[in-house]
């Protein structure tokens, strides 16, 4: 596989993630047709299936754009772009947004949208500049290597087809859910969010079976924590990657005893009206 395919799968993985949560209401249909379901389970995860629940983002894949002039600077011109932002006075919406950002009370998705909305209002650039010195400051600090690669993604996201930055916002943030996780192995949204992105490696990159051992482990550290919504993701996630693996009983199991921890969780009642091979 050479290193654009690669650059572009991850690219892909990473993309798929970012619409996690603002999606949830909308997700795709699974296949029903049995023996289209009985060809995945064969095919072990060889093809990258779609994701009801973290849709993929087809990016194409255009004329390679000339290489951005050498300023001396060896940071890749993405990453430079946002920490140059953040050298000017911060902006108060971003201040403001920082104190929303960072509460203990937003779930998952309250997060994301935040940083949606700085994306759609062109300050996405500062904001991470902002997060990057945070880090900087603060190298312990989970929170903000969490929000960082969060924030990374949605800048991904938000690119059109400039597929190198994509992919170098894409590797940064798999970067900061590491180094989050080392600080405090317990956070829930880095293991998750990075989870949900090995989930749609390809295949010959054999993720399968970690992605199922971190998702029990998060599923494990929730259980000892007070009930949250957002834990019901976990369940719905787990069980779609037995599904991948053509492990049916499992995937149908694990939808089962989420639902038994937060039966009104919609996604979950989904993937039991319509069962693992169905």
């Amino acid at each position: 596989m050479n290193e654009r395919t690669v650059m572009k799968k991850l690219i892909y993985a990473i993309l798929g993630v970012a619409v996690i949560g603002s999606c949830i209401a909308m997700y795709a249909s699974r296949p029903t047709n049995p023996a289209a379901a009985s060809a995945q389970a064969q095919a072990a995860s060889a093809a990258q299936p779609a994701s009801e629940n973290i849709p993929l983002v087809q990016a194409a894949v255009a004329t390679p754009a000339a290489p951005a002039p050498d300023t001396g600077d060896s940071r890749p011109a993405v990453i430079a772009a946002a920490t140059e932002t953040s050298a000017k006075a911060i902006d108060p919406a971003i201040s403001r947004a920082f104190d929303s950002l960072f509460s203990r009370q937003l779930t998952h998705e309250q997060r994301r949208d935040i940083l949606k909305k700085l994306v759609e209002s062109g300050k996405i650039d500062q904001a991470i500049g902002e997060l990057q010195q945070q880090v900087a400051d603060n190298p312990r600090n989970a929170e903000y290597q969490t929000a960082l690669g969060q924030a990374y993604i949605e800048k991904a996201v938000a690119l059109q087809d400039d597929i190198p930055d994509k992919a170098i916002l894409a590797m940064q943030a798999m970067k900061s859910f590491d180094a989050a996780l080392s600080v405090d192995s317990a956070n829930w949204e880095a293991r998750y969010t990075r989870t949900s992105v090995m989930s749609h490696y390809p295949a010959e990159m054999n993720k399968g079976q970690e992605v199922i051992d971190q998702f029990t482990q998060l599923i494990n550290q929730q259980e000892a924590q007070t009930p949250q919504p957002q834990f019901a993701k976990t369940y719905v996630a787990l069980g779609d990657q037995y599904q991948k693996l053509g492990q049916n009983d499992y995937a149908l199991a694990t939808w089962q005893a989420g639902a038994q921890l937060f039966p009104s969780d919609k996604t979950l009642q989904k993937r039991l009206t319509q069962p693992a091979g169905q």
